[in-house]
């Protein structure tokens, strides 16, 4: 298991630094321009270039770069915060994304999974019929559909909480967006739990162990819960990505400034900040490998059988 942990590793690292590149290379070539060019005179572009090397060739270009990711420096922005360490601003969006996201999946996960376990033993009951219908009105209907509804009935109508995101008020300003966002998660953590207990409940492993007497919550904790929890964990990795990385239009609606609304930003600025773009991107990248990572780990506790499997494979 430990020979797997570390070539997973190791695979994670080169697979982001692989991105990294690729992120670095398309960046270069996008259309547009980097800088307010209705600002800038021709003359002052081309300086502006030199001065940060974007006349170089590309993998002398990456190397500096990296050189600088290394030690936590993004550099500047070229459009966006009148030039400002792109370090400082991140740590801002990312704190705000990060606190919001984290409530959302904790919100979504709880009750996803709550609603999904009452589903499933209560099969063709109420609440499996109520877990049904909440899941497909949570995946179809956008987060920012809820956002607005929840603007319009606790802010507009009720004046309860923020219309729009205010630093001063962190604890309520995160109510509605943390809501909003967790719906999508609630849904389909909810539906994934209920399926996949079900399809464990019917197996022949558990009639076995209910003609031995077991029953209840032991039998649904030992047996069925953890057995069902696999295929939930690999779907919720990426929903925890989403979420800590802020939705790009709630933020935005919601003015937020987290990374989702600076990414927003970004590209559709005066001009596209090529060093915003690819920070982000490579932020984005390095906690979904992480998370594929910690999913892959959390395989071989949840299911012995899969760490047998990697134990016998490292051999």
């Amino acid at each position: 298991m430990a020979k797997y942990i570390v070539k997973r590793i190791v695979t994670s690292v080169v697979t982001l630094l692989i991105i990294t590149f690729l992120l670095f290379f398309l960046v270069r070539i996008m259309p547009g321009n980097p800088f307010p060019s209705e600002r800038m005179t021709d003359e002052a572009i081309a300086a502006k270039r030199l001065e940060m090397g974007l006349d170089d060739p590309i993998m002398t270009q990456f190397i500096r770069y990296m050189k600088k990711v290394c030690v936590g420096d993004f550099g500047k922005g070229t459009s966006l915060y009148n030039g400002a360490p792109i370090k400082t601003v991140l740590n801002k969006a990312i704190s705000n994304s990060f606190k919001i996201g984290g409530i959302a999946i904790l919100l979504g996960t709880a009750v996803g999974l709550i609603l999904g376990i009452v589903a499933a033993l209560n099969r063709d009951g109420f609440w499996d019929v109520f877990c049904s219908v909440f899941s497909i009105l949570g995946v179809c209907v956008p987060a920012y559909v809820f956002l607005i509804f929840l603007q319009y009935t606790f802010a507009y109508k009720t004046s309860l909480l923020p219309y729009f995101f205010d630093s001063m008020n962190f604890f309520k300003s995160t109510i509605i967006p943390s809501v909003s966002m967790s719906l999508f998660t609630m849904s389909t953590i909810a539906r994934f739990t209920r399926n996949e207990m079900v399809e464990v409940m019917d197996s022949d492993y558990v009639r076995l162990a209910e003609s031995k007497g077991m029953y209840g919550t032991k039998l649904v904790t030992r047996h069925i819960l953890r057995n069902a929890l696999i295929p939930v964990v690999t779907v919720l990795a990426p929903l925890i990505v989403d979420l800590l990385t802020g939705a790009l239009v709630v933020e935005k609606i919601y003015g937020i400034q987290g990374i989702g609304k600076l990414m927003v930003d970004a590209i559709s600025g005066e001009g596209i900040d090529y060093n915003y773009v690819l920070a982000l991107g490579i932020i984005y990248s390095a906690l979904y490998i992480g998370m594929m990572l910690v999913v892959d780990i959390l395989y071989g506790v949840l299911d012995p059988r899969i760490r047998v499997a990697k134990k016998g494979g490292d051999k």
